[in-house]
């Protein structure tokens, strides 16, 4: 077992500003909006309507479709409007609106502890699906999906992420640090689904004292262990993990499942341990607000459907004579330029970080033309050509990006564009491109690849 991949950059972490920030719930103040698309796959279906009273836990939209997954109320009060309202896009989407009555009652006690003694396997997927768990990791695929592969008999890894390889984001090391054994009972959960498979807990070696924690609760459980990774960007990445884990050089389009991996993210861990031993439903992540600007760094257990201008307000506001060069939902590396904070949080998401300066401006300055130096794909995790793809994407020649360069497989991670001495904006070229591809497919009727 080896504990890096191939490639890979040494971005600042910016990690100090909120690391020891303890995780703490926020009961926000202001009303609540719950986006309808909140994970991959189709949109789910409100079934409720305007003037319904409402209490936390309280499923408020169904899946539509096995792709597809409920959505609870992370407050109580009363929906006060279905709706299309600002999101995380940019754009404006089908939402449904609750005004918070602050009192957040609950609908059912989530403290009581159901026996998980004699749960079957499909007890326990129907339990993660019924609670609208996705993945939280920042893609918000389906859960119930991923622990349902086609040959559970051939799964040799259920990989818990807990690398949190994204600079400033703290979240899941705390997480870690005081949820372990939460952690480890949903791991353990997993591995019930799959008997041939051994549980692997993946941690960055820049987070000591979560190391020490998940080593504590994981002791004598005889088929999970902790693996130490050596810190480094994208060291989270489903490719990355397995292939520091397994050796495997992952496949270009292969699905963990086809090399006998399952990979979940902590946070995931610890809403199935509560999905399926408490019948919780997910209405609420672990998140970090930090950043050089915010007065406040903070780690919460965020509600689902809060404003991300809240939560700056609860951290104490933009830093005293300090300006907001860039706000992302997230951080630098994946994250998403926001140009209003007046969006709610969605499931999926974990953090909101303020920028002093923008490092996309700062580079901007000093670009030059491509020096054909290569460092660009002596760091891509994924092993593509970005030199080769940026120039095809720049002549317009998508056929031979998406064909020839394979341009579609790029995790856009950032990874050579943090090594590009030219200071190319090759991640954000790429993006284009992939954009400019699917909406082609779209016009086409052959839909996204």
């Amino acid at each position: 077992m080896r504990n890096t991949f191939r490639g890979g950059v040494h971005p600042a972490e910016r990690k100090e500003l909120s690391r020891d920030a303890r995780l703490r719930l926020y009961d926000p103040k202001g009303e609540m909006v719950f986006p309808l698309q909140q994970h991959i796959g189709k949109p789910a279906k409100a079934i409720v309507q305007k003037g319904d009273p409402v209490l936390v836990g309280q499923k408020i939209a169904e899946a539509d479709g096995f792709v597809s997954a409920h959505i609870y109320s992370s407050c109580s009060g009363k929906v006060k409007a279905i709706e299309k309202r600002r999101v995380l896009s940019g754009g404006f989407a089908e939402c449904i609106v609750i005004d918070n009555d602050g009192l957040f009652t609950p609908a059912a006690d989530y403290s009581v502890r159901d026996s998980e003694g004699n749960l079957s396997a499909n007890e326990i997927v129907q339990r993660v699906q019924e609670a609208g768990v996705v993945g939280l990791g920042g893609a918000g695929f389906p859960t119930h999906v991923k622990l349902k592969p086609k040959d559970p008999d051939a799964i040799e890894y259920v990989i818990a992420n807990g690398a949190e390889c994204e600079p400033y984001l703290t979240c899941n090391d705390q997480l870690m640090r005081t949820h372990a054994p939460a952690i480890v009972e949903g791991l353990e959960l997993v591995l019930h689904l799959f008997p041939n498979a051994e549980g692997v807990i993946c941690i960055e070696d820049n987070k000591p004292e979560a190391i020490h924690a998940m080593e504590i609760a994981a002791s004598g459980k005889q088929r999970i262990s902790v693996q130490t990774m050596i810190t480094k960007y994208p060291q989270g990445g489903e490719r990355s993990l397995i292939q520091a884990v397994t050796g495997i050089d992952f496949p270009i389009s292969k699905l963990p499942a086809d090399v006998g991996c399952i990979v979940q993210n902590v946070g995931t861990l610890y809403a199935i341990q509560r999905a399926v031993l408490y019948h919780e439903p997910l209405f609420s992540q672990c998140f970090t607000v930090t950043g050089e600007a915010v007065s406040e760094p903070a780690n919460f257990f965020v509600r689902v459907g809060t404003s991300y201008a809240e939560l700056l307000e609860a951290c104490g506001g933009v830093k005293p004579g300090m300006t907001v060069a860039k706000a992302l939902a997230g951080g630098p590396m994946m994250g998403v330029a926001m140009g209003s904070l007046e969006v709610p949080v969605q499931k999926q998401n974990n953090g909101l970080t303020l920028l002093a300066e923008d490092p996309v401006e700062q580079a901007e300055k000093l670009m030059t033309a491509c020096l054909h130096c290569g460092r660009c794909t002596t760091v891509c995790p994924v092993g593509l050509m970005p030199q080769l793809m940026a120039d095809a994407a720049i002549a317009g020649d998508l056929e031979r990006y998406e064909k020839k360069l394979y341009g579609l497989e790029c995790i856009q991670c950032g990874s050579c564009t943090v090594a590009c001495p030219a200071k190319r904006p090759l991640m954000q070229t790429f993006k284009q491109a992939k954009a400019e591809i699917q909406e082609k497919k779209k016009r086409e009727g052959g839909g996204q690849k």
